[in-house]
């Protein structure tokens, strides 16, 4: 159970969960199960049994007979013992989940025990369905026999073993069951309505804790995290402001330099998690934020995760400061030796205001004379120890902007990255075409091709992206040459000119060949995924992404997300195969209907869950045993919501009220009064 489970403790095993209940009450006939059945009781009489198969394909199928029809057991493992208790012509009570076999029902090492009508009417209302493993079964350690473990802890502890440890006012509050009843009823539910009620209060538990561990690191940071003070904003962000500035900002953008200059202005380190859609003005922000830190003597740095995105904002950068008196330069990992002393120079001296880069940046050679202000790019790209070494570049750790251009929905950013103060720009800037999404069969490519040619004619670019799984995976890389060679039959040479970048290239030729592409020297780029982020031609006009049922929503939204970046009108057009899945196609549907982002992050979370979304995997708080983030959002808000307000007025639990909360923090150190289980 230890290994298998991970069951080490009678409170683990009170946490390990039934999958479900169910009704013992009811006995199903035979000829009413269907494929949609999932668990069924039938009763009947044993009218065959028959040892079939050799070795490891040896099996004990026996039948089963009601009024109604015939059903077939069957057993793998545990086979000796199963023939040994079974007798030809018992009636017997039967449970199980239903499969069918040659389109007959089936029920593969079934629960069951002599039948009479009276012990069919005296089994509980619901009976809870334990997880269990192969390992386990094979020695006799099925659901069922968890199940009688756990009805007997459950009828040996009493309320004292099992403290509240929530406060009483926010139980009455919430009309929240007390914890151990909600144990009592979790497992042994004396009725449905109990049941939820139990469900209700245990899932808010796992909600609360969860919060209450990230808002004491987020509180404990603002309380005691001494941070660099930007007392002004003077005349290096005044002027790009009132005379540089290329575009009016959005209210969006507004609020959160607002947020910014704040936090900025406090005495206190800001951690701030900026989400953005693509093209949305993140950059625009955190350049502001660079300019208040010059304003205040500070050094400021932008890390990006690759060397093209480091590249494209120090271009960017540059050409909107070139009238202002600051010193931008780039550091990445192919920065020449030559050039690196000076930048090193420039970093230690304070003469470099602004130092762009790749994780270069980090590394402990890289000193500065008093960095101020720090921007990551791409979050979910940079792991948290590597955000954590920007903070030892001052002895007062720099201010931290953390920006992604992959909409997190907010029930999904509060959990991951709840330590952190979150900001949204939700709205794009005025002028932005929303791009147009269609849905095309791949019968249809001629037709999209011949599109492509009316775009390239009104001077745009293209792209035509496929799917390259893994970048080693021969199969996707053949896809992706005989793709190639097809579009420049579509495209011949001189009239068209065509790169391509995929991940078996140097990163030098997939330097030279995007630059061609960004340079305007080809007309179509063919390409893997490596373009996902960080390329911005505003001339290209078109993506279209092959065998688009192959990717995941955030995905498909990041390549779209390449295009519609100049004035004119842009077009995403994804191609499939004829035959999608219920999921792909709803993927696909979304695509077509949104260009919002933070719809479609939403809808990503409910199609793959949130153990799935880049960058969560290890985040280690999404491992609730009952609450889920997508089915329970307005909960997880409630109990953000209870947890701010009590460490707003009771930081260090002294009053009577919270004692119960301060007990069971202090118990869950390691002093837990559980006994192990031997």
């Amino acid at each position: 159970m230890r290994k298998e489970l991970n069951i080490f403790s009678f409170k683990d095993l009170l946490e390990h969960y039934p999958l479900r209940h169910v009704d013992k009450t009811k006995v199903d006939t035979i000829a009413s199960l269907n494929h949609t059945t999932d668990y069924a009781q039938v009763a009947g009489k044993l009218i065959s049994m028959q040892m079939l198969g050799e070795r490891r394909s040896k099996r004990l199928v026996a039948h089963l007979q009601d009024n109604t029809g015939i059903i077939e057991l069957v057993w793998f493992q545990g086979i000796n013992w199963a023939e040994k208790i079974l007798t030809i012509g018992q009636q017997y009570l039967v449970f199980g989940k239903i499969g069918f076999f040659m389109n007959k029902p089936q029920i593969a090492h079934p629960e069951l025990e002599n039948y009479t009508p009276e012990n069919a009417a005296g089994k509980s209302y619901l009976e809870p369905i334990y997880p269990s493993t192969e390992k386990l079964k094979a020695r006799g350690l099925n659901g069922k026999a968890i199940g009688k473990i756990t009805k007997e802890l459950i009828q040996k502890i009493s309320e004292k073993d099992l403290p509240e440890n929530l406060p009483e006012t926010l139980l009455k509050q919430y009309k929240l069951m007390k914890r151990f009843y909600a144990f009592q009823q979790i497992h042994l539910p004396s009725n449905e309505k109990n049941y939820q009620q139990a469900l209700r209060r245990l899932k808010f538990e796992e909600f609360f804790f969860a919060q209450f561990g990230i808002q004491l690191i987020k509180i404990k940071r603002n309380k005691y995290s001494k941070g660099l003070l930007f007392e002004k904003v003077g005349d290096l962000f005044n002027q790009f402001y009132e005379k540089e500035l290329p575009f009016k900002l959005t209210n969006a953008q507004k609020n959160v330099l607002r947020d910014i200059r704040k936090d900025t202005g406090s005495g206190h380190q800001m951690n701030r998690l900026l989400q953005g859609d693509v093209g949305s003005g993140k950059t625009m922000v955190a350049l502001l934020s660079m300019l208040i830190a010059a304003d205040n003597g500070f050094q400021s740095v932008l890390m990006a995760p690759t060397e093209i995105l480091a590249q494209q904002h120090l271009n960017t950068i540059t050409a909107q400061l070139q009238n202002l008196p600051i010193n931008i330069k780039l550091l990445t990992g192919s920065t020449k030796t030559k050039l690196r002393k000076p930048i090193l120079e420039g970093c230690e001296d304070g003469s470099i205001h602004i130092l762009i880069g790749t994780h270069a940046i980090i590394e402990d050679n890289v000193t500065f004379k008093n960095l101020g202000f720090a921007v990551v790019d791409e979050q979910h790209k940079f792991g948290v120890a590597q955000r954590a070494k920007l903070w030892k570049k001052n002895t007062i750790p720099p201010h931290i902007l953390v920006m992604t251009a992959t909409p997190i929905p907010r029930t999904l950013a509060l959990t991951v990255y709840g330590d952190l103060d979150y900001s949204a720009i939700d709205e794009l800037p005025p002028g932005r075409k929303p791009i147009s999404t269609f849905h095309r069969a791949e019968t249809s490519r001629p037709q999209v091709m011949d599109f492509i040619k009316e775009e390239l004619l009104l001077g745009r670019q293209a792209y035509i992206i496929y799917p390259l799984i893994e970048e080693s995976s021969k199969l996707d890389y053949e896809n992706l040459m005989k793709g190639y060679e097809e579009v420049k039959s579509f495209f011949p040479e001189p009239k068209y000119w065509i790169s391509m970048v995929h991940g078996k290239q140097t990163a030098e030729q997939k330097e030279t060949n995007m630059k061609r592409f960004v340079d305007g020297d080809t007309n179509i780029l063919v390409g893997t995924t490596v373009i996902e982020v960080g390329v911005n031609v505003p001339n290209a006009s078109v993506m279209v992404i092959e065998s688009s049922e192959k990717f995941g929503l955030s995905q498909l939204h990041q390549l779209r997300g390449r295009v519609g970046r100049g004035a004119e009108k842009s077009y995403c057009i994804l191609l499939t195969g004829q035959k999608l899945s219920a999921d792909a196609r709803e993927r696909i549907k979304i695509m077509v209907a949104t260009n919002d982002g933070f719809k479609i992050a939403e809808k990503d979370l409910e199609l793959r869950g949130p153990g799935e979304i880049e960058g969560t995997k290890q985040s280690g708080v999404l491992a609730f045993k009952l609450a889920s983030i997508v089915d329970d959002k307005s909960m997880l808000e409630v109990a953000r919501t209870a947890v701010a307000k009590i460490l707003e007025e009771d930081y260090e639990l002294l009053s009577n009220e919270n004692q119960p909360l301060k007990a069971y923090l202090q118990s869950q150190k390691g002093n837990t009064r559980w006994s192990k289980i031997a």
